[in-house]
């Protein structure tokens, strides 16, 4: 049975106007992904909700989404572990924050450690 449709956001969301003058998105704004050596990233440990399994997460990254899954798989490569990046932060499988920390340094990020 199909789910149905109940607001814009699951029509896609167009905005339809009978202005002749509608531009549409005027305030969309373009997201530029800061310098390494601005970035303020932090360094999270969680097994919460995720079965007593433990994840790193790096929380606090500024930019555009491409970049984030570029660097995102940078440090699963690097660790050997699978892992995400969506929603501004970085999933990476098992607590490596050490390693995953001293990679994120050597970019030049400045990273911190947060929790446990």
């Amino acid at each position: 049975m199909a789910k149905k449709k109940l607001g814009l956001e699951d029509l896609g969301g167009f905005v339809f106007s009978t202005n002749d003058d509608f531009e549409g998105n005027e305030h969309e704004e373009t997201e530029e992904t800061l310098a390494p050596a601005d970035q303020q990233l932090e360094a999270h440990f969680s097994s919460k909700g995720r079965g007593g399994k433990t994840v790193t997460i790096i929380k606090g990254f500024e930019g555009t989404n491409d970049d984030l899954v570029i660097l995102g798989k940078k440090l699963k490569k690097k660790c050997g572990v699978g892992g995400s990046a969506k929603d501004g932060e970085i999933i990476i499988q098992g607590d490596d924050r050490e390693k995953i920390m001293e990679l994120l340094r050597i970019d030049g990020y400045n990273v911190k450690r947060v929790g446990g």
